[in-house]
């Protein structure tokens, strides 16, 4: 039987949503070791939307789940109709919708709210000894969804980011593109991605790394 595994996406675009090849990535990585692929996101306006040609900020309004199902083909499911018991694994692809979206870290930095469904789905995974595997900026919303189990992760070596980690109640612990970390007691892995990149080929070497561990943590 194959694993199943569910991907986290939080829209389209690595500025106002989920990076579009930490996204591909993830779900090729996962195909190729045969596990079954459910794609989520929860049914909510984005935070705001950017032109990702002139990296200005637009008047639009896009909504976080239509504009996640272009990344699944369509195949997508509303995060408030799935459970952790519908799957074997979790992994949240980074991009700003990762910290804006599903939370608002990029906003409120410590002080920042996860979205009560990404919250539910984080907590359940965790709970039930899932594995979760987050890329590139979502440890740093995982960290704020757990913070009371002190997760440890790595963003890379950013050290704003890592510190805003510590003083959420998480461990950092820094590491290069190709590498990842496991915090093996609660089964999370993390890879930079990019959050140090540069490159689509640097960024993959960690990606893979991080499903290859999550299924075996399964």
């Amino acid at each position: 039987m194959s694993k199943k595994v569910g991907v986290l996406l939080a829209g389209c675009g690595v500025y106002d949503g989920s990076e579009v090849h930490e996204a591909v990535l993830t779900m090729l990585f996962l195909d190729q070791a045969n596990a079954e692929i459910i794609c989520m996101a929860p049914n909510m306006e984005q935070y705001h939307v950017i032109d990702h040609l002139s990296g200005t900020e637009t008047s639009e309004k896009r909504n976080v789940l239509v504009e996640s199902a272009r990344i699944a083909r369509g195949e997508i499911k509303d995060l408030k109709d799935v459970q952790a018991s519908d799957m074997d694994a979790i992994i949240i692809p980074g991009g700003f919708g990762a910290a804006k979206n599903l939370s608002d870290f990029a906003i409120n930095n410590i002080q920042a709210q996860v979205h009560p469904e990404v919250q539910r789905i984080i907590t359940d995974m965790i709970n039930s000894q899932k594995p979760v595997g987050a890329i590139c900026i979502a440890p740093a919303t995982l960290t704020k969804a757990i913070a009371d189990k002190h997760p440890e992760v790595t963003i890379g070596n950013d050290q704003e980011t890592a510190d805003l980690i510590e003083k959420m109640g998480g461990k950092h612990v820094t590491c290069a593109v190709d590498q990842i970390h496991i915090d093996r007691d609660k089964k999370i892995v993390s890879t930079p991605a990019y959050m140090l990149g540069p490159n689509i080929k640097d960024v993959a070497i960690g990606i893979e790394k991080l499903v290859t561990e999550v299924l075996a943590l399964i």
